[in-house]
């Protein structure tokens, strides 16, 4: 029920090769304004079109095509390609960064559960990727599902059992387990006898789990079915099990299958082009589940270089830029290996976007003046040439970016303020006077101005500064963890970059700390997140004692049993800044 951009009401056009309606779409259905502007919503909602008959198309937006847009057009001139969404299937390196979990800002495969599942699943080939996309679902959890595939998967085809060979053509391609709802449609007609109306039917029931008595009225027809055909009860039950299960987000193949390429092209960027995706990601905020302050974080890890953002070089948008003294010579498409990441690639210039308070009209001016008539002098030039107010010059100021034109921040942050008791008469002249010498802030203020203009820093990570403190607590770093044997007890201390309790955890909560090298995921059992609540919630900075695990495929987490608020350590940085994420 949402209107696409510059779509008229009068939808007797084509939209996406289909017409829609024969008249004026306001004589069929209640129309009303949306919130957000040019946008319009039909006041029914889904399933009232559905019990009227009417036809329903879904038009489903995606963040992430428009980063790999964004990601094609920076990297097809600087290597001289023509990469698309048809990149060769099979890169070897791309699947070993996807076996090690090393996704953050791939499309789907990002958040902690899937970063959980990967490592077990082990992606080698494309279906994988489709299967890994839906087993990670409240559908298949919930359903009792996953365990049962990876138990099979890792056993030679000859020794999958099936209930009844029947039902090989429609479970055989995951390991005999139904993951994708047209398995279940396909199970209900092999093994219980429905026709492909009623099966239909099952769907649209799976789709309206909110509505009580919708499914359940399909309870005897599947279990007497199957019974019929000489199922066992024990199965039938564990199906419509899998069926209630599926009814709670369940996915249809087709969707997996789609949503699959664009994990498979998202990653093949990030490592082959990790410069490139990292700028995209960028210029395509908001999205995802990571802040830009995580992807700059991930990207310096794997060598890529970032640069601060300056109005003598930096556009709106985050650009890409030949590092000092190479040259990026052409690649072809699959080249290079995961070893390439940081060689062979241009660093990352951040734009005048990230600056907190800058509006992008000004952003725009600053970049045409710069176009037009060459590099600012002074901060004075500046804001004549680009027509910027007093409070424009503070915000960048603030975000450190008049480094080029008036050197550390404390200076910058002195010239911005100075520039409105300049006479108008006057303005964007040079007038001689004697700069105001200033010493620089120390280390740890620049990073909290950093946080608070901009949302990210590039400078030291709050950690590597707290280090020496928190190494004499016995509170070990992401890399320091990864070096010791599972079931050993350990201490560990990074700042709060995510808290989740998904439905299907039954209580469980998972806390994502950052440090300077990475990442440390926390399992909380519900007993402990109820002992300890209000100092897992309060804390940015937080210490966890617990147990150190390696489960299944290399899976690493930290199973909590105590926490300590360390807020006071990161000092005004707790309290002020804008993003720790």
């Amino acid at each position: 029920g949402r209107q696409l951009n510059g779509l008229p009401r009068h939808l007797s056009q084509h939209v996406g090769g289909f017409v829609l309606t024969e008249g004026l779409l306001e004589r069929l259905v209640p129309i009303e304004n949306a919130t957000m502007k040019d946008r319009s919503v039909i006041e029914w909602d889904k399933d009232d079109i559905d019990e009227l008959k009417m036809m329903k198309v879904d038009v489903l937006a995606l963040g992430m095509l428009s980063a790999i847009r964004r990601c094609f057009d920076l990297v097809n001139p600087m290597r001289g390609t023509a990469i698309d969404l048809t990149i060769p299937d099979n890169d070897s390196a791309t699947y070993d960064m996807i076996c090690k979990a090393d996704t953050i800002g791939v499309f789907q495969i990002e958040s902690r559960a899937q970063m959980s599942m990967l490592p077990r699943l082990k992606p080698r080939k494309y279906y994988d990727l489709v299967v890994e996309v839906a087993i990670v679902r409240p559908g298949p959890i919930e359903g009792g599902m996953v365990h049962p595939y990876l138990k099979n998967r890792a056993l030679p085809a000859d020794q999958i059992k099936y209930p009844k060979d029947d039902l090989r053509v429609a479970l055989e391609r995951t390991c005999g387990v139904p993951i994708f709802q047209e398995q279940v449609m396909q199970v209900a007609m092999i093994a219980a006898g429905f026709s492909a109306g009623e099966a239909d039917g099952l769907r649209r029931a799976m789709a309206a789990w909110k509505r009580p008595g919708v499914l359940e009225k399909y309870y005897d027809k599947v279990i007497n079915g199957m019974r019929a055909r000489g199922y066992e009860d024990e199965f039938a039950e564990r199906i419509f099990s899998q069926i209630k299960g599926f009814s709670s987000y369940g996915f249809p193949e087709s969707h997996a299958a789609s949503f699959a390429l664009l994990t498979y092209v998202s990653s093949w960027l990030k490592c082959h082009e990790p410069a490139a995706f990292l700028c995209a990601l960028l210029n395509s905020q908001p999205l995802g589940f990571y802040s830009p302050s995580q992807l700059v974080q991930d990207a310096r890890r794997h060598d890529v270089e970032v640069r601060s953002i300056d109005v003598n070089h930096s556009r709106s948008d985050s650009t890409l830029e030949p590092r000092d003294g190479e040259h990026q010579p052409p690649r072809g498409a699959g080249g290079g290996t995961a070893g390439d990441r940081g060689r062979d690639q241009p660093a990352v210039r951040l734009g005048l976007r990230l600056v907190s308070g800058l509006g992008t009209e000004a952003a725009d001016r600053i970049e045409t003046a710069r176009d037009r008539d060459g590099e600012f002098a002074h901060p004075q030039d500046l804001a004549h040439r680009a027509r910027l107010t007093q409070q424009d010059m503070q915000h960048l100021a603030a975000a450190d970016a008049l480094t080029s034109l008036a050197g550390h921040r404390r200076q910058q942050v002195w010239q911005a303020s100075a520039l409105h008791a300049m006479p108008e008469l006057l303005q964007g002249s040079l007038l001689p006077e004697d700069d105001l010498e200033l010493p620089a802030a120390a280390e740890g203020e620049e990073v909290l101005w950093d946080y608070a203009a901009t949302g990210l820093t590039l400078r030291r990570h709050p950690l590597a500064l707290l280090r020496p403190r928190l190494a004499k607590q016995g509170l070990l770093s992401a890399a320091q963890l990864d070096k010791i044997k599972s079931g050993r007890r350990a201490k560990a201390c990074g700042i709060v970059t995510g808290r989740q309790k998904p439905q299907t955890a039954k209580g469980t909560l998972f806390v994502t700390l950052e440090d300077e090298t990475g990442n440390v995921q926390v399992i909380v059992w519900p007993k402990v997140y109820e002992e300890h609540r209000s100092t897992i919630l309060g804390a940015r900075l937080l210490a966890v004692e617990g147990v150190w695990q390696r489960g299944d495929g290399d899976v690493r987490h930290l199973l909590a049993r105590g926490f300590e608020n360390l807020n006071p350590w990161l000092g005004r940085l707790a309290t002020q800044s804008r993003d720790f994420r």
